[in-house]
């Protein structure tokens, strides 16, 4: 039997429904503030990075895996990045000037450290050789490579000085899959390159000569990534001791590994 129109008034009216509508109200209007918050607590941060797959390219998921990690790591560090693709001369050129708050994916030096703040590597990229399976040579260490033809990335920075191996011949192309094709035609014996580029590149284009091609782990320098801001601008040291402190915090809650895997996954080489 349903209420009359006078009680179901007098309950709405009530002080205790009024006190709990009140308290309702409030909560809202505190959990929009506190969600707000979040939101406009987030410091707006502009990096660059050069195009280098896999690990920064605009057409690939989350940008690369380089750039997913810096992303993922600032985001945990408070920050909002934004980055923009430029090649490697106007990318340090804009952190210098102070159009850009830091490189997103850049290699050590101690010159580079004279004028950049670096952060804690955030990620490992190894170089392997990578020759023929039908080719029985040996390749233990850079001193192998002795009177070979070598097919090289121009550009990249080995840290491996060629000049001090004897006979050999180096051969650069512009990019990775070049050398991946004097390879296969026998240009040369030989490929150095950074082993997540070359794997990407064999899944994407060789995928069905990839049994043709064979690792050869030798004792290579491995190279890191960091993020690099100008020693100039005032808020430099504040951005890298922040993404220092976060990286720690993803390393042990497993999130950087995790990102790590998924894209090792995604371009597996034997």
């Amino acid at each position: 039997m349903s209420q009359p129109l006078s009680a179901i008034l007098a309950t709405l009216l009530s002080p205790t429904t009024e006190l709990n509508m009140y308290k309702s109200c409030i909560a809202l209007l505190l959990g929009l503030t506190l969600t707000c918050s979040a939101v406009f607590a987030q410091t707006q941060v502009a990096l660059t990075a050069s195009t280098s797959p896999p690990y920064s390219d605009l057409k690939l998921p989350e940008q690369g895996l380089a750039m997913e990690i810096v992303s993922h790591v600032l985001k945990q560090g408070g920050y909002s990045p934004e980055i923009s693709f430029k090649v490697w001369s106007r990318a340090m050129e804009g952190v210098d000037v102070g159009l850009y708050d830091a490189l997103a994916a850049a290699w050590y030096s101690d010159e580079r450290a004279k004028h950049y703040i670096f952060s804690e590597p955030y990620l490992n990229s190894k170089l392997i050789l990578l020759k023929l399976r039908s080719d029985p040579s040996r390749y233990l260490d850079k001193s192998y490579l002795r009177g070979k033809r070598l097919g090289t990335q121009e550009g990249f920075a080995y840290g491996i000085n060629f000049d001090e191996i004897p006979g050999l011949q180096v051969v650069p192309e512009n990019h990775a899959i070049q050398n991946l094709l004097s390879l296969l035609s026998g240009k040369v014996d030989v490929v150095i390159g950074d082993q997540r580029t070359l794997a990407m590149q064999l899944n994407e284009y060789l995928h069905n000569d990839m049994h043709k091609f064979e690792v050869v782990h030798a004792k290579l320098p491995n190279r890191e990534r960091h993020l690099a801001a100008s020693r100039e601008i005032g808020q430099s040291e504040k951005l890298v001791a922040d993404f220092n402190r976060a990286l720690s915090a993803t390393r042990k809650d497993g999130s950087l590994q995790a990102i790590i895997a998924k894209w090792d996954k995604r371009y597996p080489i034997n």
